[in-house]
């Protein structure tokens, strides 16, 4: 049996049976280095990118762990936002789905604490969540960490680039000396191994490198000469066409500017950087995953730990400061094996970024002309779906069926124009193929779900 097969590992039957329908084929590079140590209970020191598979390896091991007759919090996963935590949570619940009454409970920031309060009255087995609001439920004695066995500091790097070491340090002093701790970063800075000096016990280090995890992706270079950045990204935009893009710029002055000028020019684009209220980040993540916007222009530190499982390109206007940053962006297409493509934009004052990116790539850099002027005669495509909001939610005891049910009833709607769905508390988002969102707003705002009319509007 090749050492690359799920089944060669120690995994429950149950567990190998989830993999199997959630069509986990082979382990990928980082679970094939790691798993084997982690399911031995040894601490952990993981290097890879984003899109290797590493939430995978870490999830498998805490649910191997559990003990789920036992309701007492045994795992804590620390992310740097609550994107990435929402999406750890997503991954765990999924792939332990097959064990009876597991609790896994979120506690991140930038939502109201009230809720998390009660469902923290209730207990759970795991908590995923992002350092300040961890330590805020530690502080007022609402969490109790006495019991856990495993603490896993997800993007770690991440977490020390946003200020949060000493939050971290006071979480680890709540909980018992004795446990496993697993520690996953991008990159390898000298504070990183200061951190796991004084959390971990003889770890081991395992790294998947830049080359490996790039390796199923192409890169593409070009030359900007005379034309602007902004009118440089239009021209890649208009000759790829993709269906989901990412364009990273390096401030968040540059990032606003850029998704402005693709808007203005009738691209369907969205900006993510750290001035947005955290209503608008949520809003333009839910429509960038749902397939409403086509483009993503985005920071670094705003783009870490988004759940984007399929994307056709990623586009650098700006070069990264470094290598690592650079790797870690075009790893975001590609990922889990699957083929990508990334492009970037470089002018004569990047020489020197290009000279350190050379280095570590096999093939030759060769900056090619741009695409012809010609293209951006043609009007940009339109994103494949739109989104609808539903004044209700959760509260009104709405379900994703309810939805679903009002839109296709008499077969109005087409089953295969409804998107994905999102229930909020108070609200829900809904996607629909453009050609049925005029009938789709129609019927949410003239025919009744749960005996109710419900108040609906295009984001």
């Amino acid at each position: 049996m090749p050492v690359t097969d799920f089944a060669a590992l120690a995994l429950a039957p149950a567990l190998l049976s989830t993999l199997q329908e959630l069509n986990y084929q082979q382990m990928t590079p980082i679970q094939q280095q790691s798993l084997p140590a982690i399911l031995a209970g040894k601490d952990v020191i993981a290097q890879a990118q984003t899109g290797s598979g590493k939430t995978a390896a870490f999830a498998l091991g805490m649910l191997s762990a559990l003990q789920v007759k036992r309701f007492r919090i045994q795992g804590l996963v620390l992310c740097p936002t609550r994107e990435l935590a929402e999406q750890v949570a997503k991954e765990l619940r999924t792939l332990g789905r097959s064990i009876h009454n597991i609790k896994v409970l979120t506690l991140c920031g930038g939502v109201p604490s009230k809720h998390q309060i009660l469902s923290l009255e209730h207990g759970a087995h795991f908590i995923v969540g992002t350092p300040g609001r961890v330590l805020d439920h530690l502080q007022q004695q609402r969490l109790d960490l006495s019991e856990l066995r495993m603490l896993v500091l997800d993007e770690a790097d991440r977490m020390l680039d946003m200020g949060f070491l000493d939050e971290v340090a006071r979480i680890a002093a709540a909980m018992p000396a004795k446990r496993q701790t697993l520690l996953f970063s991008a990159t390898y800075p000298d504070k990183i191994e200061q951190l796991a000096a004084s959390l971990m016990q003889q770890p081991v280090r395992v790294s998947v490198s830049s080359s490996q995890a790039t390796s199923s992706i192409e890169q593409q270079f070009y030359a900007l000469e005379s034309s602007s950045r902004e009118q440089a990204v239009m021209l890649v935009l208009q000759q790829l066409q993709p269906a989901s893009c990412v364009v990273f710029c390096n401030t968040k002055r540059v990032t606003q500017q850029l998704a402005d000028a693709l808007q203005q020019q009738g691209f369907s684009a969205k900006a993510l950087h750290g001035d947005l209220e955290q209503k608008d980040r949520d809003q333009t993540l839910l429509q960038f995953a749902n397939k409403s916007a086509r483009i993503l222009v985005a920071t670094d530190v705003a783009a870490r730990g988004l759940d984007i499982s399929e994307l056709d390109l990623v586009i650098n206007a700006e070069l990264a400061h470094d290598t690592d940053t650079h790797t870690h962006r075009i790893g975001r297409t590609g990922r889990a094996g699957a083929k990508g493509l990334a492009v970037t934009l470089a002018d004569s004052k990047d020489d020197y970024k290009l000279s350190l990116l050379q280095d570590t790539l096999s093939d030759a850099i060769q900056l090619q002309p741009l695409p012809p002027l010609s293209l951006l005669d043609q009007a940009p495509a339109k994103a494949e779906m739109v989104t609808l909001q539903i004044q209700g939610g959760k509260k009104q005891k709405l379900r994703p069926g309810d939805i679903v049910g009002a839109l296709t009833r008499d077969q109005q709607i087409a089953f295969e124009d409804v998107g994905k769905i999102q229930l909020h508390d108070l609200w829900a988002y809904v996607a629909v193929k453009r050609s049925a969102a005029k009938k789709a707003l129609q019927i949410l705002n003239h025919d009744k779900m749960k005996g109710r009319n419900f108040r609906a509007w295009q984001l």
